[in-house]
């Protein structure tokens, strides 16, 4: 990590996460990710904003120390989350004269998780201003990106925008700013997918006041930060209000063949009649894979094998990933086989009541796939390519 200057007096002094293969025990990050934290030195004020995940905090202390940080005024903190907060109290330790400044609601989350007394916090609002001298530090409320006492910061003489997770990408890189533009797409697709979608329709809004906003730089959370921010709320808001694609995700698992059988017959229709096909083997697939090919997809099939009387615990993880994430899916049916309990598809819709879709109707075969099974996979097909003409996608 080293101090890097964004503008004159406002520097990077994040830390790359290089290593990090698995996010808060459940999210894939197979390139790492970052915890950016800035260092704002006005005329009058110096302002670190955020800190770093408690497990590379010493990093964070060693920079300040090392870069003659001697003082601290203010830590503002835009999301109560230990990769953005964590390391406030190891902070304060070094910086006791700062005081924390957050919103009302974050104030509580920080009390509760990181039990930073009271009387360390200054409490802001919508429109509040911080008075760094030189700079004026305005707080836009941002809730539900993700969690709900999430925060904006903009400092307006120098139009930077500090997003905290809206924006951002799970990417460990060296490149303070974005330099590959095509991989920067693929990470923030990722952390949108795993992080973002839930709160899909709530997007908009902030994407369309950043468009109206006199902004340089914006300065993410996590991965590069972007020159260019009409690049990032463009891909945004293809994914949040776009059109899903002609594209069917084909998630399975399989015990004894059955299931991949029914699974292989229907990509292979699907393909023939122009349909996109994406195929995800729950034994095998990264979830982060998945969550980014909900992002677009028109169609989920689900195949599952019945365990007892009920869906394969993956085909049933997948169902629970899919209600959480909320994606646009227009339809969405269920495939597999049972030996003599045969209760997986109820299984599977109690699991999903977030998904706004329209079912087509499941097949559920018993044992081995028989010829009159494999036709009536064809026959969805055919009922696939239908709604995906009804709804304008062929």
């Amino acid at each position: 990590m080293s101090l890097r200057e964004i503008k004159p007096g406002i520097y990077h002094v994040g830390v790359q996460h290089w290593d990090r293969r698995l996010f808060d025990a459940l999210i894939p990050t197979p390139e790492g990710t970052s915890y950016n934290s800035y260092l704002l030195k006005g005329n009058e004020r110096t302002v670190l904003v955020d800190s770093v995940d408690p497990e590379l905090q010493e990093e964070l202390i060693r920079e300040l120390k090392g870069h003659g940080v001697e003082k601290l005024d203010h830590i503002v903190s835009h999301h109560a989350e230990q990769d953005h907060s964590g390391g406030i109290v190891r902070v304060l330790e070094e910086y006791p004269e700062a005081t924390v400044v957050t919103n009302a609601k974050n104030k509580v989350f920080l009390m509760e998780h990181l039990l930073i007394p009271e009387e360390k916090f200054q409490v802001v609002a919508e429109g509040d201003t911080l008075d760094l001298g030189n700079w004026t530090m305005e707080f836009i409320m941002a809730p539900w990106v993700h969690w709900p006492e999430t925060m904006f910061s903009y400092l307006k003489e120098e139009r930077v925008l500090f997003t905290c997770d809206f924006l951002g990408s799970h990417l460990a890189t060296s490149d303070l700013f974005v330099e590959d533009e095509r991989e920067v797409y693929l990470g923030a697709k990722r952390y949108y997918a795993e992080i973002m979608m839930p709160f899909r329709h709530l997007l908009p809004k902030y994407i369309e006041r950043i468009r109206g906003m006199e902004v340089d730089i914006v300065a993410p959370s996590h991965g590069p930060l972007h020159k260019d921010p009409a690049f990032m709320l463009d891909s945004y808001e293809e994914w949040a209000t776009g059109e899903v694609k002609n594209e069917v995700l084909l998630v399975y698992v399989s015990m004894h063949g059955s299931t991949k059988r029914m699974i292989e017959h229907l990509e292979e229709a699907l393909i023939e009649r122009d349909i996109r096909v994406k195929v995800f083997n729950l034994e095998h697939t990264d979830v982060g894979e998945l969550a980014m090919a909900l992002v677009d997809a028109a169609t989920l099939v689900l195949g599952t094998p019945t365990v007892l009387t009920g869906p394969h615990p993956l085909a049933a993880y997948a169902a629970i990933l899919a209600n959480a994430l909320r994606p646009k899916l227009k339809f969405a049916t269920i495939i597999g086989s049972y030996g003599w309990g045969g209760k997986a598809v109820e299984g599977i819709q109690a699991l999903v009541p977030n998904l706004q879709v329209e079912l087509i109707d499941p097949i559920l075969v018993k044992g081995h796939p028989k010829e009159e099974d494999l036709a009536a996979l064809d026959a969805m097909a055919d009922a696939i390519v239908e709604k995906h003409t009804g709804a304008g996608l062929i």
